[in-house]
């Protein structure tokens, strides 16, 4: 199975987890790591060459840090153009059908927070839920997302720790019984 991973980090080089995780993806064979921040630093997405690469792969990774409830914007910008009727989507648009889409998270705060009687009374899976809702409409099969919690407070052992789960986790065939419907 080859794995594109999608790196939407706007300050990917200050990230001790999101560079950790892509560091580590990209020693792996037949994943491709993409940093989308830097290949498009004033962007401008060049779509055919995104289409091009999701299109060669087999299992798609969006890794993103989860801030304000969202993502970072270049991520919905890329969704917004890349994501194209006819390409991906409407009654032409099958390009992604049976591929898979798995989210790779970190999240500054922790797990009890993202509860409903937590500090911010969802889950972090009700707010990633427009997602599954763009999974379902592309035709892909939305997997259970992967999330690192706390992440300001992990220790340089937690972040190792994070990444080899995340490896394992992201690159397992059989993460594919964890389709989420």
């Amino acid at each position: 199975m080859k794995t594109l991973v999608l790196v939407f980090h706007p300050n990917l080089s200050e990230s001790r987890l999101n560079r950790r995780w892509a560091e580590e993806m990209e020693k792996q064979a037949d994943v491709t790591v993409h940093r989308v921040y830097e290949a498009y630093p004033n962007e401008e997405i060049d779509v055919a060459a995104e289409q091009e690469l999701i299109e060669q792969h087999d299992r798609i990774v969006l890794q993103f840090p989860f801030y304000w409830y969202s993502t970072p914007s270049l991520l919905k910008k890329w969704e917004d153009t890349v994501l194209t009727y006819g390409w991906a989507y409407g009654s032409t648009g099958n390009k992604l059908h049976g591929k898979e889409l798995l989210l790779a998270v970190s999240v500054g705060a922790p797990e009890a927070s993202y509860t409903h009687d937590g500090a911010f009374t969802y889950t972090l899976a009700e707010l990633l839920r427009p997602f599954q809702a763009t999974s379902n409409m592309i035709g892909t099969r939305y997997l259970a997302p992967y999330a690192a919690y706390g992440v300001m407070q992990l220790s340089d052992e937690q972040v190792e720790q994070t990444a080899e789960a995340y490896l394992a986790y992201a690159l397992n065939p059989e993460v594919a019984l964890n389709i989420v419907r």
